[in-house]
C-alpha cells in the first residue's frame, strides 16, 4: 500500500482480534528522494510528457511553427537594436547567428521554468485523487519543452550554413550543456512549484523574474564585456555558463568559457539538490493545500 508522504505500520492484533490494524502516520522532517519510483512510474511520466506537448500545439493555426517564431522574431529585434544601433559586439561572429545560438537554451530554459513552476497548481484534480511520485509532475513539464527546441535548433543549423559557420569539434560537447539547462530549469522550477503550491502570488513573478534573468544573461551581448576578473562570479548566474558553451560548442568560438562553466554547474548541482529535498519535504502537504 502506498501513501503519499506517509509511513504505514501494522500494530500487533490484540487478542482475540481477527485483523490487523493499519495506522497511518505523516512523515516528519527530512524523507528520502526515493528516486527508483520514477523508473516504476515511468508510463505515467511519458503519458504527462506527451499530454503537455500535444496541449501545446492543439487547435492552433500555426501548430509547430511556434517553436520557431518566437526564438526568430526575438532574434530579429536584438539584431536591429543591439546589433545595428547599439552596435554591441558579438565576438566576432554575425550578430543574427550569435543571437539565435543564446536564445535557443534560453527559450527552453524559460519554458521549461515556466511549466514546472505551474505544474502543481495546474494539475492539482490529479494530485488530490492518487498517489504517485510528485516529481513527475514538474519533470514532465520541463522535458516537454525539448520539441520546441529540436524545431528551432534546425533553423540554428540553416543560419549556419548560410553565414558559413562550421563547428568544431567542440560540438560533441553540446549535449552536456543542453542537460545543464534542463537542470537548471528543473532546479528553480522545484524551488518555485514548491512554493506556488503555498503562495499562489508566485506565479505572478515568474514572468518578472524570466524578463530581469533574460538581461542578467549574456544572450544579446557577449560574456567578455564582464570585466576578466568577475567572470567567475558572474557564472553564479547558471545560464550564463548555459549559452556561453552553447556558443563555444556550436559557433567554433576559440575563447573557451573556462571557470564560468564550472561555477554554473556547481551552481545547478547546489540548486538541484537542494529543491530535490524541499520539494520533498513539502510534498506531504500538496494534496491537502493545493
Amino acid at each position: 500500500m502506498r501513501s503519499q508522504g506517509r509511513a504505514i505500520a501494522a500494530e500487533p492484533p490484540a487478542a482475540g482480534a481477527l485483523a490487523s490494524t493499519i495506522v497511518i502516520r505523516p512523515s516528519r522532517g527530512w524523507v528520502a528522494l526515493r528516486l527508483r519510483e520514477l523508473w516504476e512510474y515511468r508510463e505515467l511520466f511519458y503519458f504527462l510528457a506527451w499530454r503537455d506537448i500535444k496541449v501545446r500545439y492543439k487547435q492552433t493555426a500555426l501548430g509547430a511553427a511556434w517553436a520557431i517564431i518566437q526564438p526568430f522574431f526575438t532574434m530579429v529585434v536584438f539584431s536591429i537594436f543591439f546589433g545595428q544601433l547599439a552596435k554591441i559586439p558579438s565576438d566576432g561572429l554575425p550578430y543574427p547567428v550569435f543571437a539565435y545560438c543564446a536564445l535557443l537554451p534560453w527559450h527552453l530554459f524559460a519554458y521549461a521554468l515556466n511549466e514546472s513552476a505551474n505544474s502543481m497548481v495546474a494539475n492539482q484534480q490529479l494530485i488530490k485523487k492518487v498517489y504517485f511520485p510528485r516529481l513527475i509532475v514538474p519533470l514532465a513539464g520541463v522535458l516537454a519543452g525539448l520539441a520546441d527546441f529540436g524545431i528551432a535548433f534546425a533553423v540554428l543549423l540553416l543560419l549556419m550554413l548560410y553565414y558559413g559557420i562550421v563547428p568544431t569539434v567542440a560540438i560533441v560537447t553540446l549535449p552536456l550543456f543542453l542537460l545543464l539547462a534542463i537542470a537548471a530549469a528543473l532546479a528553480v522550477g522545484l524551488w518555485l512549484s514548491t512554493l506556488n503550491v503555498q503562495y499562489r502570488d508566485v506565479r505572478y513573478v515568474i514572468p518578472f523574474l524570466t524578463q530581469f534573468w533574460l538581461f542578467a544573461t549574456p544572450v544579446a551581448y557577449p560574456s567578455s564585456l564582464v570585466p576578466e576578473p568577475w567572470r567567475p562570479l558572474y557564472g553564479l548566474n547558471p545560464m550564463a555558463g548555459v549559452v556561453e558553451g552553447f556558443r563555444w560548442a556550436l559557433l567554433g568560438k576559440a575563447e573557451w568559457p573556462g571557470p564560468m562553466i564550472f561555477v554554473s554547474a556547481a551552481m545547478v548541482a547546489a540548486l538541484l539538490v537542494s529543491g530535490l529535498f524541499y520539494f520533498r519535504r513539502m510534498e506531504r502537504t500538496f494534496a491537502d493545500v493545493v
